[in-house]
């Protein structure tokens, strides 16, 4: 009895060794160290960045002062973003997923960003590496999140003294 295109898959994976998903979870897991030293770093050039501005008493005198910290807060997050998605796709090339790195740049934000589309589908031998890249990725814009929230949370204190008790 077949059931279309998810009976192929099953059979597919059916054919991998079990210890050879160890190899791409490996794999994986160092894309995703990498990923977290790529997010520190952000988050410290925040830091950094956040306390420079406070030094020279520019956080909290204005609306357009303001935005234009939380602006470039998010440029530091979305860069760091872009980065990490580069980051993937250079990996599914090393491991020969796709030959342009167009292609796989294009595969790993649809990853990162967790949409999905299956427009492009990975071997059956590397294919868990989207997974966790997916999960990689919520985990990152998570990160991000939290650090843009941290900067504007202190920008409206900063501003508003009657926020502060």
């Amino acid at each position: 009895m077949s059931f279309g295109k998810y009976s192929d898959v099953t059979e597919e994976m059916a054919q991998i060794h079990p210890v050879r998903i160890l190899i791409p979870l490996a794999v994986g897991s160092i894309a995703v160290l990498c990923t977290i030293f790529i997010h520190a770093l952000t988050l410290g050039a925040t830091v950094n960045f956040f306390r420079y501005e406070s030094r020279l008493g520019r956080t909290g005198t204005g609306f357009w002062v303001n935005l234009a910290i939380a602006a470039q807060v998010i440029s530091f997050a979305f860069l760091a973003h872009l980065i990490e998605i580069a980051l993937w796709a250079g990996l599914f090339v090393v491991c020969g997923e796709f030959q342009e790195f167009g292609t796989a740049y294009y595969h790993s934000a649809v990853n990162y960003t967790t949409l999905g589309y299956g427009d492009l589908i990975m071997s059956p031998s590397w294919r868990l590496l989207g997974p966790l890249e997916g999960a990689d990725g919520a985990l990152m814009f998570g990160v991000s999140t939290a650090m843009i929230f941290a900067v504007t949370q202190r920008l409206i204190l900063a501003q508003f003294a009657d926020l502060r008790s």
